[in-house]
C-alpha cells in the first residue's frame, strides 16, 4: 500500500529505508519499471526531478510531499535500489541534464499509486484523465489579486483558465486577415493582376491602379474585423479579471501552515484546485462539488447561460465522501480523481474519486462514483445556496461552457454558388478576349511594318507581354467591390432583422436574431421546411389535463382533472380509490422536480423548478388535486396528500434518456417496501409490464391513449412493482458498479437498469396538454399557399401527431392520408409500393390533397437502401409529411435525404430543443426557437425567433426582399463593370490593339469603388416589389414564379449581353459624336483622353439610371445613390483637371474640365446617349409588365394607385375584393 504523502510534512529520506523499499518491491530494475508505471507520469517526472538536487539528501517540504514521494504502510519513505538502477546512467555521466524524460521510458499513463486505483493499460491518458487531489496545486503559493504563473508539471498536461474568444491577436492579425482574404478566388485574382502591372511595359492603367483599390476593399474588411475582435477582446478581459476564492498557500505564512482563501483572478485557476463560490456567483471552471452549506451538501444552480434554462437544477456532492469538508479539513484530503476527457456534453459526464483513509495506521482506498449530479459546469450560476466548495477538473476551454461555443457548420447560399460559377465564366472569358486581343495585336502589328516604320519591331514582337496587357486592361470584367459589397449589404441586411419589432415577443423579451448573414437571400428560396413540434409549434408550456386510473377515465379538455372528484372517490376506501392513491402517490414521488418555497404574506407558496415541463405539470397537477410534493433531498423525497405527510426514502433515480424513453426511481415507502415506479412512453411500458396485469385493464388503457392522443394531449404511462430487498440488494451492487464506470456508462446503466423495470402493474395513463403557440396555424396555412412543402418531425404518438396536423391546419378534411406503418422492412417496401402505384395519378398533379404519415420503425426500413428511391418518390410528391416517434439523428436524416434528391432546392429546419440541433444543422438554413427547453437550438442555428408565426414574416418579408436585392446587386455589378470595361475592347480594335486606354487610369481605378460603389449598395439595402403588409397578406408572392428577378445562368447572361449593348452603343455613339476634329481655344484638338473622359461620363450617367429602372422603390437613400454618384464624377472631374501642377499627378487631366464642359456636343451627348442606350431596356420593361404581368406586378401597380400599402384582406375575401388577382391565385 502506498499514498501520496501530506505537503507541509518533513519527510527527508533516511538512509537505511533504502534497503527497506527494496525488499518491499523487487531488486530488479525490471520489476521496478513494472511497479513503477502504477504512478502517473507527472508524479514520475517531479521524482525523478526530485533527484536534481542529489539523491542523498532530498529536503521535505511541500513540493516533496507531493511529487511523488512514496510511504509505506508503516510511515516510512523509501527508496529502493531498483531506483538507484534506473538512476544509474545519471549518477554515471554526472548530469541530471544527460538522463532523458522518464515518461518517454516508462508507460505513459495516469494512474494513480493508490491501491484499489490502478488503471489497466486500455485506461491510458488517451481515454481519461487523472488529476491527484492537494497534489500540485497545493504547492501554489499566491499573493492576492496575483497574475498568471507560470504552470506547474501536472498543469502543464491541462489547458490554463485564460478563455479567448477572439479571432486574432496583435501577432496573428496581418497572417490570419490575409490568409482568409485570399481564400477568395476573386482577390487572387486582383492580386495577381496586381502584381503583373509591376512589370516594367506591360500594364497599360499604372502601377497601382488595381493595387490601391484592392488595398481599400482590404482595409474596409480589415477594419470591420478590428472592431468586431476588439468587443471580443475586451468582454474575454472583463471575465478573465473576475475574481474567486481558491485554497492556495501564501507567501507571508509560516512553513507547514495550512492554506487559506486567497483572492484571486479567474485567469489563475488551474486543475486540481479547490474553489469557494458564493450565492449569485457564476462557477469560473468546471468542477466537481465537495461540499456546501446546505444539508446533505446539496445546492442549486441555474443553467441559463449554459442551455437557456432558467429552472433551478439540483447538484449534490457524492454521497460517499466524507461528511466534515470545512475548508480547514479540504488540506487533508488525498488521493486521486479520475474523468473522462474534456468534451461538450452538458449532461453527461463520467468520473470517480479514488480516496485514501489512513485509520489506525491502516491504509485503505475507497473508489466513489461521480456522475453529472455532483458537476458544477462553468458559466451556471450558484442559487439559494451561500456557499459551496468545488475541486476543479477543466479549465479555460476544455470546459463544457467553451467547448459547446462552436460555431455552426459553414453554409453558403445558392446565390453564392451561382456567383461563383459565374465568376468563373467571367474569368474563362477574360482569358479568351485577352488571347483573341494580343493574337489580334500581333496580326495588326506584323501587317503594318511599312505603315508605322517608326515603332521598333521589339515594342509589339512579345506575344506573352501582349497577353498580360490585356489581362490587366479587361481585369474588372470581374467586379472587384462585389464581394465587400456584398458583406456590408448582407450585415446591414441582418441588422434588419434584428430590429424588427414585428418579430419581437414581448412575453419572453426576445428579438428575431441573424446569427450569420451569409444565408440571408437563402430565406427567400426555402421549398421544404422540417419543423419539430413540441416548443415549436406548441408553447411548451404543459397542463395536466386528463388521466385514466382503473379503466376510468378522468378529467375534461377545458376543465381537467376534478378536484372533488378525486376527493369523493379516495372516501370510498374500494380498490378504485386504492388504485387512484397509488397513481397520484406515484405522480408525486416519481420525478427530479425541486421544489423552491418562498413565504408569501398569508402561507408558504410551492415553486416547482423542473427539467422538464411534462414532469412540471404532472407534479402540479397532482398537487392542486391534494398529492403535494414538499421536499426533496437527495436520500428523501417528501409529499402530503390532503395535509398528511409521507416520506419516501430515495434509493436509485434512473434517469430519461431519449433511448430509454422512460425515467424510474427506486423508494423505500413509509412501509418499509422496496418499489420501482416507472412512467414513460407507452411502448416502453407495456414490454414490461408483468402478465398478472388485468387483461381487460391495459386493453382500456390503451384505448384512452388514443382518445387522449386523438385529442392531440401527450400521454405518458405510469407503473411500479415491488422488489424483495434480497434482489434489490444484489441489484444494487451491480447499478453502483455501472454508475462508477468511466467508460460506457450509459450503456451500462440502461442494461443494468433493464433487469429492475420487469414485471410492472399499471396504474394508468396521463394526458397532458401542450397549447399551440399563437398563429401558427395561420402560418402554416400560409406557408402552403406559399407553395413551400411542410414536413412536420415529432416524438409523438401517430395519433397526437395526426391531430396536431388538423390542428395546425397542415392536414384538411379534404386531404387523403397515406399511413406508413409497418415493423419490418419488407412490410414496408410493400406499403410504400402499393401507395405508390395506386396513386401515381394523384401524385402527378402538382396541387394533389395527399399527406404522407410514417412512424419512426417504418421511418428506419423506409431510409434503407432498397426501399430509399420508391419512398422519396412518393414523399416529395405528396402536399405534407407529418414522421412521429423519430429520433434526433431521423430527423437529421430526413431532411439530408431531402437534401440528396433535392439539390437545387433550398430546405429550412426549425426546432427548439437540443434534439433539434442536428436537424437544424443538416438543413440549408437553420432556425432555432429560443423556447422552454433551452437556447441549444438557437445557438445552433443560422436565425433564431422566439415564436413560430414569426417564420412567416422572416421568410415572406426579409427573405423575399433579400432575395431579390442581392441578386439585383450582383447582376448589376457585372453590368456595370462588363458596360465600360468592353469599351476597352472596342477602342483598341481603332488603336491598332495596342493596350492604349481610352479612359484615364486613376477614373478607371476608382470606377468601382468611389463613382459607381452607391447604387449597388441602394439596391441591396432599399429595392423592394411590395410592401411588407402586402407580402404577408399575399403568401402567393414568395412563390418563385412570382419574384421579380432570380439569379440563374439565363438571367446572369441576359445581363451580360445587355451590358455588351450598352457598351456598343455608348462607345460608337460618343465616337460619332466628336470625330469632327474640333480645336479648342487653345488650338488644340481634344485626343483621345478627351472622348474618353465624355464617354466615361455617359456610362457614369447610363449605369445609374440603369439602377433606377431597376430599383422599384425610390427613396431618399436611392435618389441620393444615383444623383449622388453622377454628381460625385462631375466633382471629380472638376477637382482632378486641376490639381496639375500643385500635386504631381494628373498631368494629362490638366484643362480636361474646361474642354469636355464647354462643348455643346457633350451636353447633347449627355441627353442622347443615355437614353438611347437605355431604350430598349425600357421598352422590354414595358413589354414584360403588359403582357406578362404577374401577381407581383399587378399588386405593385395598386399600392402605386392607392400610394398606401394595401390593407390585410381576410383570406376568404381577397379574390373577391382584388378580383383581377383571382386568375393569378
Amino acid at each position: 500500500m502506498f499514498r501520496l504523502l501530506p505537503s507541509g510534512g518533513n519527510n527527508s529520506f533516511a538512509s537505511s529505508t533504502l534497503h527497506e523499499f527494496s525488499q518491499k518491491t523487487s531488486t530488479t530494475s525490471s520489476n521496478f519499471s513494472q511497479r513503477l508505471p502504477l504512478m502517473s507520469s507527472v508524479q514520475r517526472r517531479n521524482m525523478f526531478a526530485s533527484f536534481k538536487a542529489g539523491v542523498s539528501n532530498i529536503p521535505g517540504s511541500a513540493d516533496s510531499g507531493a511529487c511523488g514521494l512514496m510511504e509505506s504502510p508503516a510511515g516510512q519513505t523509501a527508496l529502493g535500489t531498483p531506483m538507484l538502477n534506473v538512476l544509474g546512467p545519471v549518477l554515471k555521466h554526472g548530469s541530471v541534464d544527460k538522463f532523458p524524460d522518464p515518461s518517454d521510458h516508462l508507460l505513459l499513463s495516469d494512474a494513480t499509486p493508490v491501491d484499489g486505483c490502478e488503471v489497466g493499460m486500455s485506461d491510458r491518458v488517451d481515454s481519461h484523465r487523472s488529476i491527484p487531489i492537494n497534489g500540485y496545486a497545493a504547492s501554489i503559493v499566491t499573493p492576492p489579486l496575483s497574475g498568471a504563473k507560470p504552470p506547474l508539471p501536472h498543469q502543464s498536461r491541462f489547458r490554463n483558465n485564460v478563455i479567448s474568444t477572439a479571432k486574432y491577436t496583435m501577432y496573428t492579425f496581418l497572417p490570419k486577415f490575409l490568409f482568409e482574404q485570399f481564400r477568395r478566388y476573386s482577390n487572387i485574382f486582383f492580386l495577381f493582376v496586381a502584381i503583373m502591372q509591376q512589370i516594367p511595359g506591360v500594364s497599360p492603367t499604372g502601377r497601382f491602379t488595381t493595387a490601391v483599390p484592392l488595398a481599400f476593399i482590404l482595409m474596409v474588411s480589415a477594419l470591420k474585423e478590428i472592431i468586431e475582435d476588439f468587443k471580443r477582446h475586451v468582454e474575454d478581459r472583463s471575465i478573465n479579471r473576475s475574481k474567486v476564492l481558491a485554497l492556495r498557500s501564501s507567501p507571508s505564512a509560516p512553513p507547514g501552515s495550512r492554506r487559506a482563501w486567497v483572492e484571486l483572478q479567474w485567469a489563475d485557476v488551474v486543475v486540481g484546485d479547490f474553489l469557494k463560490i458564493d450565492s449569485g456567483r457564476f462557477f469560473p471552471a468546471d468542477m466537481i462539488l465537495i461540499s456546501s452549506s446546505e444539508p446533505e451538501r446539496m445546492c442549486y444552480i441555474e443553467t441559463a447561460n449554459l442551455d437557456g434554462e432558467t429552472n433551478l437544477k439540483v447538484r449534490q456532492a457524492p454521497k460517499d465522501l466524507p461528511t466534515w469538508m470545512e475548508s480547514e479539513k479540504l488540506d487533508e484530503l488525498r488521493g486521486t480523481v479520475n474523468c473522462e476527457l474534456p468534451n461538450r456534453h452538458l449532461y453527461e459526464f463520467n468520473g470517480s474519486i479514488c480516496l485514501e483513509q489512513v485509520v489506525k495506521g491502516i491504509t485503505s482506498t475507497k473508489t466513489i462514483a461521480v456522475n453529472n449530479d455532483a458537476v458544477l459546469l462553468r458559466g451556471a450560476i450558484l442559487k439559494n445556496t451561500d456557499w459551496v466548495y468545488g475541486f476543479v477538473i477543466y479549465t479555460g476551454h476544455e470546459s463544457k461552457l467553451m467547448m459547446n461555443s462552436t460555431a455552426p457548420p459553414l453554409k453558403r447560399s445558392t446565390v453564392d454558388k451561382i456567383t461563383n460559377k459565374q465568376i468563373t465564366m467571367m474569368g474563362i472569358i477574360l482569358v479568351v478576349i485577352s488571347l483573341i486581343s494580343a493574337i489580334s495585336s500581333q496580326i495588326w502589328n506584323h501587317g503594318a511594318v511599312d505603315v508605322v516604320w517608326y515603332v521598333p519591331k521589339a515594342k509589339y514582337a512579345n506575344f506573352g507581354l501582349d497577353f498580360l496587357t490585356f489581362v490587366i486592361l479587361y481585369n474588372n470584367l470581374i467586379p472587384i467591390s462585389l464581394q465587400v459589397a456584398l458583406e456590408v449589404v448582407r450585415y446591414i441586411q441582418a441588422s434588419f432583422i434584428n430590429q424588427d419589432m414585428e418579430m419581437y415577443h414581448a412575453e419572453t423579451d426576445t428579438h428575431a436574431n441573424a446569427r450569420t448573414s451569409n444565408l440571408n437571400e437563402e430565406l427567400g428560396e426555402v421549398k421544404y421546411i422540417f419543423s419539430d413540434k413540441t416548443g415549436t409549434l406548441t408553447c411548451n408550456i404543459m397542463e395536466f389535463k386528463r388521466c385514466s386510473i382503473g379503466g376510468r377515465m378522468f378529467g375534461h379538455a377545458e376543465t381537467g382533472v376534478d378536484p372533488q372528484e378525486i376527493r369523493a372517490l379516495l372516501t370510498k376506501k374500494d380498490a378504485l380509490a386504492k388504485q387512484i392513491m397509488d397513481f397520484f402517490t406515484l405522480v408525486a414521488v416519481c420525478h427530479t422536480v425541486v421544489p423552491e418555497i418562498s413565504a408569501s404574506e398569508c402561507d408558504e407558496e410551492i415553486t416547482y423548478q423542473a427539467a422538464s415541463p411534462d414532469e412540471g405539470a404532472l407534479v402540479k397537477g397532482a398537487a392542486h388535486l391534494g398529492f403535494v410534493f414538499t421536499r426533496r433531498k437527495p436520500a428523501e423525497c417528501a409529499i402530503e396528500i390532503f395535509g398528511e405527510p409521507r416520506i419516501y426514502q430515495i434509493l436509485n433515480v434512473i434517469d430519461f434518456t431519449s433511448a430509454r424513453k422512460r425515467m424510474s426511481i427506486v423508494v423505500r415507502a413509509p412501509d418499509g417496501r422496496i418499489l420501482i415506479m416507472c412512467k414513460g412512453a407507452d411502448t416502453m411500458i407495456y414490454e414490461r409490464l408483468s402478465a398478472n396485469n388485468d387483461p381487460h385493464l391495459t386493453a382500456t388503457v390503451l384505448e384512452h391513449l388514443e382518445v387522449f392522443a386523438s385529442d392531440g394531449l401527450r400521454t405518458l404511462c405510469l407503473a411500479a412493482a415491488e422488489v424483495s430487498p434480497a434482489f434489490y440488494e444484489e441489484w444494487r451492487v451491480q447499478f453502483e458498479e455501472a454508475s462508477s464506470a468511466i467508460h460506457q456508462r450509459e450503456e451500462r446503466v440502461a442494461e443494468v437498469a433493464n433487469r429492475i423495470e420487469q414485471n410492472l402493474m399499471l396504474y394508468g395513463a396521463s394526458a397532458i396538454e401542450d397549447r399551440l403557440q399563437d398563429g401558427v396555424p395561420d402560418t402554416i396555412a400560409d406557408l402552403l399557399r406559399a407553395n413551400i412543402k411542410v414536413w412536420v418531425l415529432t416524438g409523438d404518438k401517430q395519433e397526437t401527431a395526426i391531430n396536431i396536423g388538423y390542428s395546425t391546419r397542415l392536414l384538411s378534411a379534404e386531404m387523403e392520408l397515406v399511413v406508413v406503418n409497418e415493423a419490418t422492412l419488407d412490410n414496408t417496401r410493400a406499403c410504400v409500393s402499393k401507395h405508390l402505384n395506386e396513386r401515381r395519378a394523384q401524385l402527378a398533379a402538382p396541387e394533389n390533397q395527399l399527406g404522407l404519415i410514417i412512424d419512426g420503425k417504418s421511418l428506419k426500413h423506409a431510409l434503407d437502401a432498397s426501399v430509399l428511391l420508391e419512398f422519396v418518390e412518393l414523399a416529395l410528391a405528396v402536399k405534407c409529411v407529418i414522421c412521429c416517434r423519430v429520433s434526433p439523428m431521423q430527423k437529421a436524416e430526413i431532411v439530408q435525404m431531402v437534401r440528396t434528391q433535392r439539390p437545387h432546392t433550398v430546405t429550412l429546419a426549425i426546432g427548439d430543443g437540443a434534439n433539434d440541433v442536428a436537424m437544424i444543422q443538416a438543413a440549408h438554413v437553420g432556425v432555432g426557437i429560443s423556447g422552454m427547453e433551452g437556447l441549444q437550438a438557437a445557438c445552433s442555428s443560422d436565425y433564431s425567433i422566439a415564436q413560430f408565426r414569426f417564420l412567416r414574416r422572416l421568410l415572406f418579408v426579409h427573405g423575399a426582399w433579400n432575395h431579390n436585392r442581392l441578386c439585383k446587386l450582383i447582376l448589376y455589378s457585372f453590368h456595370k463593370n462588363v458596360c465600360l470595361y468592353v469599351i476597352e475592347m472596342w477602342f483598341a480594335i481603332y488603336s491598332g490593339w495596342s493596350g492604349q486606354t481610352l479612359f484615364e487610369r486613376w477614373t478607371i481605378a476608382m470606377y468601382n469603388v468611389i463613382f459607381t460603389a452607391l447604387p449597388p449598395l441602394a439596391i441591396g439595402l432599399f429595392d423592394r416589389t411590395c410592401s411588407a403588409e402586402t407580402r404577408m397578406a399575399f403568401p402567393e408572392l414568395y412563390r418563385p414564379d412570382q419574384s421579380e428577378v432570380s439569379l440563374n445562368r439565363k438571367t446572369f447572361w441576359v445581363w451580360i449581353i445587355d451590358s455588351v449593348y450598352h457598351s456598343l452603343v455608348l462607345y460608337f455613339m460618343t465616337m460619332f459624336l466628336i470625330d469632327q476634329d474640333v480645336a479648342w481655344s487653345h488650338g488644340r484638338d481634344g485626343g483621345y483622353l478627351v472622348m474618353g473622359n465624355i464617354c466615361y461620363t455617359y456610362v457614369v450617367v447610363t449605369v445609374s439610371l440603369k439602377a433606377g429602372l431597376t430599383i422599384n422603390a425610390w427613396s431618399w437613400p436611392v435618389h441620393a445613390a444615383i444623383w449622388g454618384s453622377i454628381l460625385l464624377w462631375f466633382l471629380s472631374l472638376v477637382t482632378y483637371a486641376n490639381v496639375w501642377p500643385y500635386l504631381p499627378v494628373g498631368a494629362e487631366m490638366a484643362g480636361i474640365d474646361r474642354m469636355v464642359l464647354s462643348s455643346g456636343l457633350f451636353w447633347f451627348g449627355l441627353i442622347l446617349i443615355p437614353i438611347t442606350a437605355l431604350l430598349l431596356d425600357l421598352v422590354f420593361e414595358i413589354v414584360r409588365r403588359t403582357l406578362f404581368k404577374t401577381l407581383a406586378m399587378s399588386i405593385r401597380e395598386s399600392e402605386i394607385e392607392n400610394e398606401e400599402p394595401i390593407p390585410l384582406p381576410n383570406a376568404k375575401l381577397r379574390t373577391a375584393r382584388y378580383p383581377r388577382y383571382g386568375a393569378t391565385e
